[in-house]
Order: C-alpha cells, then structure tokens, then sequence
C-alpha cells in the first residue's frame, strides 16, 4: 500500500517515530509523547496537520447548499468567523464532524477528518443537484499547521508580526507573508489556546514554502520551549480534552445528541438532513449517551474495554489513554443516561480484571489551571 505524504514528509521521516494514519504517513512522535503533550500543556507545540481535509465551497446558493447538509446555521456568520458543526444522516448519525470558515459571501471553507476527505467529498457532491454550487479540493493545494499552547500566540508574534491577540476565538485572518497568502485561525484540536496556519497555493510538488514556515516557526518558539508533536500527543491531549475522534467516539450510528455535542445542531433552522430524526430523538431522550472515565487505580483504558455497573456489562471504551496530567488512566464511552452523572462508581475491564473506575467530568483536568479558559495569574 502506497501512502499518502504531506509536505514536511522528509523532516518527518529524519526526525520522528513514523506510523499509517488515514492513509497517511504521518510522525507518531519526536521526543515522546509525553513530552510532547506537557509542551502543549505548559508551552506550546506545533503539529502538521495537512492531512485534513480542505474544501472550498462557492458558488450562489453556497450558503443555502451548506444549510442544507450542515446541521450549526451558516447564515449567521460574518466573514471569517468559523464554527464546529456536523454533517448527519437522515438517521441523525454523524456522517462526519467538520469545522466551517466563512471566507466570504458566497465563499467557505470546509475541514474535515483525513479518514473522511473521500467520502465527505462524495456526500457532499450527492447533494448539489439543484443548488448553484462549486466544491473544490484543495487539500493538496495547501499546507495545514496547528501551534497549540498557552505560549503560542507569543510564537506566532515573532513570525507572523501582526498583532494577533484580538483574534477571537473561532475565528480568522488572512495575511500576507513569506511570498505566500495564508489564513490564520485561533482554532484547534488540544483544548489549549492554540492557532491553526493554512499555507495557500502550496502544493505538494513544491514544500518549499510549507518548509520555510515550519522551521520559523521552530525557531522563534526554541526561547519558549516548542516541541514539534506527532499523532500519539494529539490524542493524549484530545482525550484529556474530552474531544471525539471520528471512527472511534463518533459514527454514522451515533448522534450529536449521543454524543454530547448538541451545541453543533440549530434545530431552529427550517432543514438539514437529519432533522426530523434528531428532534424525534430529542423527544423520546436518548438511551445511551458518552461520559468520561477514569480510573481509581493503576491501568490504562483502551478501546474496546467494558464498562460495568453493578456487575453488568453497561458500555463501551471508544477512546482511552493514560493522562500526563492526571497521571492515571482516562477514556470515553457510551453508557445510559441513568448512572452518566460525574462521579458514579463504574468498574473498567482490562484484560480481564476488573478494575475500579468512576464517571468523570470532561475536560478532564482543572480548568483554572490548564485549556483555554484557564486562569492567567
């Protein structure tokens, strides 16, 4: 199997654990996942995330052909604002979990998971007849970075000089720098402050520029302690975070409301495929819903493990890790909204034993210390 490459593939190969990701090739880690995920936590690390997808969506009824597949309501947006929102079934499943830049009236970006960039496309595609629209790929016409951490506005300072602290969150710009357009967002995937750098007309057959950016990058952050990270702290930090991971924590059989992610879908609006099954959902309430666990005592959780109440088998592990922070064992799974309450005793099977566990709030860490919010002293 041949797969895939981003642009920094040669820095990747010389410097990280390498692993198959999506169909890509991709850095597992450099230093260690540890240290990487501490280097987010504390002070900033940065990611090459350009195997995500990327789509522009043009076209005169764009915004009314989003409307329609999206379940969050683009109409309200104002240029380059942005929003997490879901593109569902007709059985509200998740088709894919997306985030959606408005670049201009009648222009957006699309990005969307690397397992999905096919069969996003093709969905999408499925839904045009009737709407004045054009879908372009230009995944491999750009280079995607994520500089995560509370130190990673001070980075981007010295790289990119114009003042980026009034930058909302959610949110972006675009700036001209290096010879090249790039549109900058206060986004990410770490539940850190962290920003993400799409390189415009950077196409895999030239990496110069995604290269050049990279190592500026690396260099104005060495006085603040960057770390280049790979997919092993990118999971460690999005598990802490309590955030989904397509294929594991969420599916085409599991809905937003399943999920905890009800601030995605606008009910208000007149449609979008999955309506009518979401609000029969949210009437009838839902029969399993996903919690965070942690474990009381020395163990790491996996996907797969059992979840147990009372002695009975109650759920399942979809995402697991150890926690750096919390140094324990923590995950998320689906259990019944009766015993997903923080705090009630479950027990985690793990090759075999049954180890002791309760429910637990997600983020998982304190929140005056460590993610976004936390508080600057």
């Amino acid at each position: 199997m041949n797969l895939m490459k981003t642009h920094l593939y040669d820095f990747h190969k010389k410097y990280a654990r390498m692993t198959e990701f999506a169909g890509f090739e991709m850095p597992l880690w450099y230093e260690g996942i540890i240290q990487e995920h501490l280097a987010v936590r504390e002070s900033v690390g940065i990611f090459d995330v350009t195997h995500m997808g990327r789509y522009l969506i043009s076209g005169g009824d764009s915004e009314e052909f989003l409307n329609n597949i999206l379940t969050k309501d683009v109409a309200s947006m104002n240029i380059h604002q942005g929003q997490v929102s879901m593109i569902c079934n007709e059985k509200g499943g998740i088709v894919d979990d997306v985030f959606i830049f408005r670049l201009g009236e009648s222009d957006f970006l699309l990005i969307c998971n690397a397992a999905n960039r096919e069969k996003d496309y093709r969905w999408m595609m499925n839904f045009t007849q009737g709407f004045s629209v054009e879908i372009n790929d230009v995944s491999e016409k750009t280079a995607m970075f994520a500089i995560q951490g509370p130190k990673s506005l001070n980075v981007l300072q010295v790289v990119f000089e114009p003042n980026l602290s009034d930058l909302n969150y959610g949110c972006g710009r675009w700036i001209k720098k290096y010879g090249t357009r790039i549109f900058i967002s206060r986004t990410g995937y770490t539940g850190e402050d962290g920003f993400e750098t799409i390189l415009w007309d950077t196409p895999l057959s030239s990496a110069e520029k995604a290269y050049e950016v990279w190592e500026k990058i690396l260099k104005a952050g060495r006085e603040f302690g960057i770390k280049p990270c790979g997919l092993g702290a990118r999971d460690t930090l999005r598990v802490e975070a309590g955030f989904c991971l397509y294929g594991n924590d969420i599916n085409e059989t599991i809905t937003p409301l399943e999920a905890r992610l009800g601030f995605t879908v606008n009910f208000e609006k007149q449609y979008f495929i999955g309506k009518e099954a979401l609000l029969k959902q949210k009437a009838e309430g839902v029969r399993r819903i996903r919690v965070g666990v942690r474990l009381l005592e020395s163990g790491i959780i996996r996907p797969g493990h059992k979840i147990l109440f009372s002695e009975e088998v109650v759920g399942e592990i979809t995402s697991g890790t150890f926690s750096p922070i919390l140094k324990c064992g923590i995950g998320m799974g689906y259990v019944p909204p009766e015993i997903s309450k923080p705090g009630t005793p479950v027990k985690v099977l793990i090759r075999g034993k049954e180890v002791q566990a309760e429910i637990a709030k997600m983020p998982f860490y304190d929140t005056t210390k460590y993610g976004r919010k936390r508080r600057i002293t």
